[in-house]
C-alpha cells in the first residue's frame, strides 16, 4: 500500500510542478512583451529619444 501511495504523490508533485513551470512561462512571455514595447516606445517618451522608461 505504501508504494502505492507514494507513486501517486509522486504524480501530484510532478503534475503540479509541470503547471507551475507552465505559468512561469507565461509570465516570462508577459515580461518579455512589456519590456519590448517599452524599449520600442522610448523614443517616444517626453525629454527625447535619451530617456529612460523604467526607474532602476
Amino acid at each position: 500500500m505504501v508504494p502505492i501511495l507514494l507513486v501517486l504523490l509522486l504524480a501530484v508533485v510532478l503534475f503540479g510542478a509541470g503547471f507551475a513551470v507552465e505559468v512561469l512561462w507565461w509570465i516570462a512571455l508577459a515580461v518579455l512583451v512589456v519590456w519590448l514595447l517599452g524599449f520600442v516606445m522610448r523614443g517616444t517618451a517626453a525629454g527625447g529619444g535619451r530617456s529612460r522608461w523604467y526607474r532602476w
